[in-house]
């Protein structure tokens, strides 16, 4: 079996560890099922990650293509894996939750059908092994999406978005890890901070779906972009240096890419893309409406 999934970035500035959106670039992959004992694998990686990402069974698709199989409580089987990986690995776009969403698409598709997770099942499985569902959400669904989770409950929503609305991804030649990025945060914020993040993240949904010339007050962030400075301070420049300039710049994820809106009522994407830094690499990329895909 094949698939293809979408980067995402999540956060998207105010929204943190709820909001998520997918963007047009792909990783593929395909796995087989192999005879011979469980624990045998044959991985090939081309792209992003390859000679980096671990050959054996550690590697997160296999582990997520185990953990569907155990789910289904059946044993973890020998396995050959190809990906054609696109997504920047530790960049703040989402690449460990595609490599998890890919994993239990590939298994759902080898499982026999009465055995595979139904979508929620997906999601709760996708959060479990991600620890968080604002990037797998929209990995699996597509678009853009609030997701959120209490105890074992998960929950994921589409909420469409205006037609015509891009991105600009700035990527940096080095990644900061995400615990890295994670372990940079308070313990606790203010309340004036929580207060004013909170009309922030749903002005942005509103934003989102009809009227992105608020996307600049939308996407300021009051409780995580700041804290994170001392590991990306070249990403948080370039944010302020753009929405000096009118133009609704986030840190993707945990970063250290930079998303920056473009389109209707919002400045040009070329000025965006004069702000790039030395050494950084420039991408427009629609706004995917497209989660992960099954293929025979």
């Amino acid at each position: 079996m094949s698939v293809t999934v979408p980067a995402t970035s999540a956060n998207l500035g105010p929204g943190f560890d709820c909001l998520g959106l997918a963007l047009d670039l792909r990783d593929e992959l395909s796995a087989e099922i192999l005879d011979g004992p469980g624990e045998r694998v044959d991985i090939e990686v081309v792209g992003e990650g390859a000679g980096e990402v671990p050959g054996d069974r550690t590697h997160l698709v296999v582990r997520a293509i185990d953990a569907t199989f155990a789910r289904a409580g059946l044993d973890a089987p020998a396995v050959r894996l190809r990906c054609r990986n696109r997504i920047p690995h530790s960049r703040g776009l989402g690449s460990s939750s595609a490599a998890i969403v890919a994993g239990i698409a590939l298994a759902s598709a080898l499982l026999p059908s009465d055995a595979r997770p139904d979508p929620d099942a997906a999601l709760r499985l996708a959060n479990a092994l991600e620890g968080h569902p604002d990037n797998v959400a929209p990995a699996l669904l597509g678009g853009f999406v609030v997701s959120g989770q209490q105890g074992d409950d998960v929950w994921a929503h589409r909420v469409p978005v205006v037609e015509g609305l891009a991105a600009v991804v700035f990527v940096p030649p080095e990644g900061v890890r995400t615990e890295v990025a994670r372990g940079l945060l308070p313990a606790t914020v203010t309340h004036a901070d929580a207060a004013a993040n909170t009309g922030r993240a749903a002005l942005l949904v509103a934003a989102l779906a009809g009227d992105p010339g608020s996307l600049l007050r939308a996407t300021e962030d009051f409780l995580h972009q700041a804290y994170r400075r001392p590991a990306m301070p070249a990403s948080l420049d370039l944010v302020e240096a753009l929405r000096l300039a009118g133009v609704p710049a986030v840190v993707s994820g945990a970063g250290p890419t930079v998303l920056a809106f473009t389109g209707p009522g919002l400045p040009s994407a070329s000025a965006a893309v004069a702000s790039a830094p030395d050494g950084w690499q420039v991408d427009r990329l629609a706004l995917s409406g497209r989660g992960v895909e099954t293929t025979a």
